[in-house]
């Protein structure tokens, strides 16, 4: 039996404000309609239709007691979440997503329910699930994993808060080569990075460094879950043997060093010469069946 506490409250499930990202509209119009029937029969539902990112974040920051469920792909998860982390009030706020659009992966991993008639249900009666996060030195969040280099958007992105989606399972996404000073795209398209040589970067984690200048690295991937960032740094081979993969728990980690760009949920960052992740535990919730 749940935990009264990990329910959604009954009064706040049946408020709902629900954030169509305009992306969503253009792309699949169909699943829109369907998931705002289902929510308005299910709730009182005030739908919102902004028309981009300043819109959106009004329509947020003025819902009341209605609880938000976003309309849209990732990055419009990802918009939401960030806003709610700025503003302070991310730690009260239980999110609902429907995906639709493309760029979905870390939807699935979260564990949200991919047709719009089962996501939208989920959000109206689904159980209140304590996410980890992680928070950059900037204020930037990551819901789902992070890799350096930066890999293509076909690549899944899992991993995301929870035991049961092992940090480990990503591994076969990590790209090999980083050379990575071509131009990226914030629209979630890696710029020309692939197959040059292994950055030089020091990696460290709780103050122990996994990595120095020294050593080329290959690829760097970070994810939060049980209340630790989960980190593997894979190693490029410089001047004879490649040297074993390393994988650690950690509270905090830093990368430094040569100029380098990282993929974050479904945005690529950068450049940065430093940058330190730090996880928090149970941060967010999220609306899961």
């Amino acid at each position: 039996m749940d935990h009264p506490s990990d329910r959604v409250g009954e009064a706040l499930s049946r408020q709902l404000l629900v954030l169509v990202d305009p992306a969503a509209r253009r792309s699949d119009g169909e699943s829109v309609r369907i998931a705002k029937d289902v929510l308005s029969a299910g709730a009182t539902a005030k739908v919102c239709l902004p028309e981009g990112p300043e819109e959106f974040a009004r329509a947020l920051a003025r819902r009341g007691a209605r609880r938000p469920v976003v309309v849209g792909d990732d990055r419009a998860l990802l918009r939401a979440v960030s806003l709610l982390h700025r503003e302070r009030e991310l730690g009260g706020a239980v999110l609902s997503l429907v995906p639709v659009g493309s760029a979905v992966g870390l939807a699935h991993a979260l564990g949200v329910p991919s047709g719009p008639v089962a996501a939208a249900r989920a959000a109206l009666d689904g159980t209140e699930r304590r996410l980890d996060l992680l928070v950059d030195d900037s204020d930037g969040v990551v819901l789902g994993e992070l890799h350096i280099p930066p890999v293509g958007p076909s690549s899944a992105l899992s991993g995301a808060g929870g035991s049961a989606r092992p940090f480990l399972r990503t591994c076969r996404s990590l790209v090999r080569g980083l050379g990575g000073r071509g131009a990226a795209r914030a629209d979630g398209e890696p710029g020309a990075a692939a197959g040059g040589a292994a950055a030089r970067l020091r990696i460290e984690a709780d103050g122990v460094t996994l990595a120095d200048l020294d050593e080329p690295v290959d690829a760097v991937s970070l994810g939060a879950g049980d209340g630790l960032a989960r980190v593997e740094v894979r190693f490029g081979a410089g001047g004879g043997a490649r040297r074993e993969a390393v994988r650690v728990g950690a509270r905090s980690v830093t990368v430094s060093g040569a100029d380098f760009r990282y993929r974050a949920d479904a945005v690529v960052s950068g450049p940065v010469r430093r940058r330190t992740w730090v996880v928090r535990a149970g941060a967010w919730s999220l609306a899961l069946p």
